[in-house]
Parts: C-alpha cells; sequence; structure tokens
C-alpha cells in the first residue's frame, strides 16, 4: 500500500469520525405491577443534564440538579413536568402516580412513582413524552413487567404511546 493511502487511513478517517460525534438522548423508564401491594411501581431514569436543561427552561433558569445545592422547589417542577409528560391508564382509567422521590447515579437522575389501590391491570396504556419537548430524537424506552409477562417499547415523537392488553 502506498505511504500517502496508509496515512490517510491513519490520520484523516480516525479525525472525520470524530468530528461528527452525536450525542444520544434516551429515558428508560421501568414499569412493575406489585399484585400483592396492589401497586405500579416505576422507576424512570433520565440523563440529569438532559433533565435539567429542560426544569431551566420550563420553570426556572437557576435549577441545579445536585443534592448539595438544590431547593426544595426541584422536587416540585420534577413532579409537575413529569405528570405533565408521563400519561397511564389502567383498565382504560386515567390512573395519577404519586412522585415518591429522585437520587442520582453519576450522570442519571433516578425518579420514583407509584399507583396504590391498583387491584388488578386487563390492560395498560403509556404515553411519555418525556424530553420529546427538548430533544426531536429523544428515545424513550419502557420496560413492563405486569401479571408476570415482560414487554418492551421504544417511543419517540412519532408514536410516543403503549398499549398491553392482558385478557
Amino acid at each position: 500500500m502506498p505511504l500517502s493511502k496508509t496515512l490517510l487511513i491513519l490520520f484523516v478517517i480516525p479525525l472525520l469520525a470524530f468530528s461528527s460525534i452525536h450525542k444520544y438522548y434516551i429515558s428508560v423508564t421501568q414499569i412493575e405491577y406489585v399484585k400483592d401491594k396492589q401497586s405500579v411501581q416505576i422507576i424512570t431514569r433520565v440523563f440529569l443534564d438532559d433533565f435539567e436543561s429542560v426544569l431551566r427552561e420550563r420553570y426556572d433558569e437557576s435549577i441545579t440538579l445536585d443534592e448539595s445545592n438544590e431547593t426544595p422547589r426541584v422536587n416540585l417542577y420534577i413532579q409537575r413536568y413529569l405528570s405533565n409528560k408521563i400519561k397511564i391508564k389502567i383498565n382504560g382509567t386515567d390512573a395519577s402516580f404519586v412522585f415518591i422521590g429522585k437520587e442520582y447515579d453519576l450522570d442519571v437522575m433516578k425518579c420514583y412513582l407509584e399507583i396504590e389501590g391498583v387491584e388488578s391491570i386487563e390492560s395498560f396504556e403509556i404515553t411519555n413524552t418525556v424530553l420529546f419537548d427538548m430533544f426531536e430524537d429523544q428515545q424513550n424506552i419502557i420496560k413492563t413487567k405486569i401479571n408476570s409477562k415482560q414487554k418492551s417499547f421504544i417511543l419517540v415523537v412519532q408514536n410516543n404511546n403503549a398499549v398491553l392488553n392482558f385478557n
């Protein structure tokens, strides 16, 4: 192989490959129905910097998601945002979740949500538009464990809803 081609392969192509680094916009929501507690338990994981950006844009430009430097309003804003962006229907009826709290794990924030008083699930519908208003290529992965059946979905801007039937 001529020296010019070798130089091209060794130096130029790697530079071009890193010039178009693309950031992925993903959240993961795990949903589990715990029948003996009559509870739907939800954990939503979202990148901290992305969520901080949306809270700053929507509610308060000075928000910082950092345990050591957070105002009490942060939880209120997180709850408000998630309530507007995650909609759940159980057996055809709107279900409201309670925001239990959050924790930080490196660059990810885990939000804990719960729907209580669920005796049985014959159908489960979720709409998740978290960060769709910020990033057009946002993907929200939904993993469910309901009635001993596991299912996964990827929700995108064009398809932000998933329905499961168990009858």
